[in-house]
């Protein structure tokens, strides 16, 4: 490997990004329980649609958050590449199945909202 292509990173920077990663976290986590507890305080016909939103949201942060920690442990650029190359594949994947998921609950929740106005 080529030496220029390594990255020497402080102790010291590692640490702090890994703290301010952590709290990051912590303080998204908590704002994503706060609104999903606010969610479900107010049925309605998109109120499922809103958790799955909510869901979707926090496994894309979780990921996210994992992928930070990831990348700060890369040793050279090739490492940075090919961990942010499987980190978009990945997400790009998560995407379209979530998007296949949220489609197919939507036309339900319209379908219901259109049998309860229609009986």
């Amino acid at each position: 490997m080529d030496p220029k292509m390594t990255m020497e990173v402080p102790p010291q920077v590692r640490e702090f990004a890994e703290k301010s990663v952590d709290q990051a976290e912590k303080a998204i986590s908590s704002f994503i329980e706060s609104a999903t507890k606010s969610i479900a305080t107010v049925p309605g016909p998109m109120t499922e649609v809103a958790k799955q939103v909510l869901a979707i949201t926090e496994a894309s942060m979780k990921a996210q958050f994992e992928q930070a920690r990831k990348l700060m442990q890369a040793k050279s650029i090739n490492e940075v590449m090919q961990i942010q190359s499987e980190f978009m594949r990945d997400q790009f994947g998560a995407a379209t199945e979530e998007f296949k998921k949220m489609t197919s609950s939507m036309l339900s929740a319209g379908r219901d909202a259109s049998n309860k106005t229609t009986t």
